[in-house]
């Protein structure tokens, strides 16, 4: 805000020389005051100009975007089926775990797969499961039934039945409490399983994945899964354990889309979910290969057989527990364009950063307002200084006269 010349305070030299010790003062506060507005204002042209550039940046990202959805689109559309019979059959294994969920009907994950299948418009409004992955059930495949029986056994039925968030704001809006620290049945996912007829009995897990503690390895090279590229165990004598076959964690095949970028940090769900759910747990062909090999099992071992180590010097002995919640089974997998994969990591790579792009808007409009309103008091302030300035002038023009 620049002062007219002719509105400053003109103070001649006698009332600098003591005659007036307060003109000196005007002149300064004036000074610091524009000095003021000049700084604010450099500051709303900074990020006026932030945001301006931000826009522009996220105007490309949006025009890439769609061009990438555009040549997806093409590959799904071409690779539609043409039978009424193929166009309803998905994955039979896909729609047995929906069943088994749908089997407990007053768990959190019940109500959650009946909301999707009955109220899927109504649910994808709901800011509830807004941020709601899944069910752990529903989110890995594997390869046969017996490793589905396996793994499902290992992690338990309440984990198997887990909602996944990703993020910690989705957590808190599945359940609320009143100032008693009383469950509030009137909001989140209590309220739902009520207005659905579903009441929702007992406890539930929810896995927040921003709270997971990920993978900090290597994967491994080339392989459109992301496995993780874990040290194979070793016997003292440095050979690998006869019988071994690999990982839990990397037996577990993950969709495309939620291998890449579903946590702020660009994680998949192998390194968080299914890492934590799994560690290290080794898978072995049968109960002897296994006991043969635990002077390197750390983290539990499941074998082809039946047997199960859940950690180290943790035996689960007895008959099998039947879980009635498993894993489905992988399907026949579709051939895929060489660059598919690619492309569809450059895809949630570009929605990330499109998303980051538009916090950072945010950020620089929240800063950009309170700059603003910053101004506005201080040109206030120094619109009442002139006026008062103003009034001290016109006095010691009339107090003081020439001669």
């Amino acid at each position: 805000m620049q002062v007219d010349p002719k509105e400053s305070v003109v103070v001649k030299d006698e009332m600098q020389n003591g005659v007036y010790p307060q003109a000196q003062t005007i002149i300064n506060n004036s000074k610091k005051l524009q000095d003021d507005l000049h700084v604010l204002g450099m500051k709303i042209k900074h990020h006026e100009d932030n945001i301006k550039l931000l826009k522009s940046h996220k105007y490309k990202l949006d025009d890439s975007i769609l061009d990438l959805q555009v040549t997806l689109g093409k590959y799904h559309s071409s690779t539609q089926p043409n039978t009424e019979n193929d166009a309803h059959s998905s994955n039979p294994s896909e729609e047995e775990t929906t069943k088994q969920i749908l089997r407990h009907e007053k768990s959190a994950a019940g109500i959650l797969c009946q909301l999707k299948m009955h109220h899927d418009t109504q649910t994808s409004h709901l800011s509830l499961t807004k941020d709601v992955l899944g069910v752990v059930a529903t989110l890995g495949k594997v390869d046969d039934d017996n490793l589905s029986r396996l793994f499902s056994e290992y992690l338990g039925v309440e984990t198997m039945l887990a909602i996944v968030c990703k993020t910690y704001e989705g957590v808190k809006a599945l359940e609320t409490y009143d100032k008693d620290g009383q469950i509030n049945k009137g909001s989140g996912f209590h309220a739902v399983g009520a207005s659905i007829g579903k009441e929702l009995d007992g406890r539930f897990l929810v896995i927040c994945l921003e709270n997971l503690r990920p993978y900090c390895g290597e994967f491994m090279v080339d392989d459109p899964q992301r496995r993780l590229d874990l040290l194979k165990p070793k016997l003292p004598n440095g050979e690998c354990p006869p019988g071994f076959i690999g990982f839990a964690v990397n037996m577990i095949n993950v969709e495309f889309t939620n291998l890449f970028l579903l946590t702020g940090s660009g994680h998949g769900l192998r390194e968080t979910l299914f890492y934590n759910l799994f560690s290290h747990v080794q898978v072995y062909k049968t109960r002897e290969d296994m006991a043969f090999s635990l002077p390197c099992i750390s983290d539990g071992a499941i074998s082809l057989d039946g047997g199960m180590i859940k950690g180290a010097g943790v035996f689960s002995l007895g008959n099998r527990n039947d879980v009635d919640v498993r894993f489905p089974k992988s399907s026949v997998t579709s051939t895929l364009p060489d660059n598919y994969i690619d492309t569809n990591k450059h895809l949630k790579e570009m929605k990330w950063k499109r998303e980051t792009m538009l916090e950072d808007i945010k950020r620089e409009q929240a800063l950009l307002d309170t700059a603003r309103q910053s101004f506005e008091r201080k040109k206030e302030e120094f619109v009442k200084f002139l006026a008062q300035s103003s009034a001290y002038a016109t006095r010691v023009q009339t107090g003081f006269t020439p001669r």
